[in-house]
Order: structure tokens, then sequence, then C-alpha cells
């Protein structure tokens, strides 16, 4: 949710024009990533929550990739982009070492 917060914040200073592009494809990728960490929870089913996992980790890694090509075409300051990719390289970990935590309970 913070991730998705801080890339709400960001895209506030995105031009009016973008507002159907990058800003738009930004904020989906930043929303879906809790959101379907939630619904893979919410389904009480390991197997479903793993793949609601890997879901939440293409999302970030589409994410990332709308914000750095916002850097690349001028509208994202460099430092924001940093603070921003720290954000989804942190999660991008938790992720990982949740499905990890998941997949060797399962194969137990």
């Amino acid at each position: 949710m913070t991730l998705a917060e801080s890339c709400y914040r960001l895209t506030r200073q995105f031009p009016r024009d973008e507002l159907f592009g990058l800003t738009s494809q930004i904020r989906r990728a930043a929303g879906s990533v809790p959101a379907n960490i939630a619904e893979g929870h919410g389904r009480e089913n390991t197997g479903n929550f793993v793949q609601h996992l890997r879901v939440s980790q293409g999302s970030v890694k589409e994410l990332e990739t709308h914000l750095l090509l916002a850097e690349r075409v001028g509208i994202l300051p460099v430092l924001d982009l940093q603070t921003v990719l720290v954000q989804c390289e942190s999660l991008g970990k938790m992720l990982r070492a949740l499905l990890r935590s998941l997949q060797d309970k399962s194969a137990k």
C-alpha cells in the first residue's frame, strides 16, 4: 500500500496530457500489487495465494518499467525515480521471500 500511495502522489506532478497515459498505467500497476496480495490471501488456499503473489511480482516489474519510461521522457525527476525504485526493490524482495516460505511449507 505504501508503494501505491507513493506512486499516486508522484504522478500528481505529471502533465495533464499524461492522465490517460503514464499516469494511468503507473497508478494501475501500483494498485494491482497490494490488490493481488489481498485477493490471494483472502482465498485461503496456498496455491491461489502463490499465484496471486506471482501476479503481484509481475505488477512490480511493470510498474518499474513505466517509471523508467517516465524518467526517460522527462516527466519524472531522477531523484523521485530512485526513491520509488528502492521501494519496488524492497517489495520485490519481500514477495520473493514470502513465495519461498510458502513453497517450502507446501513441499513438506
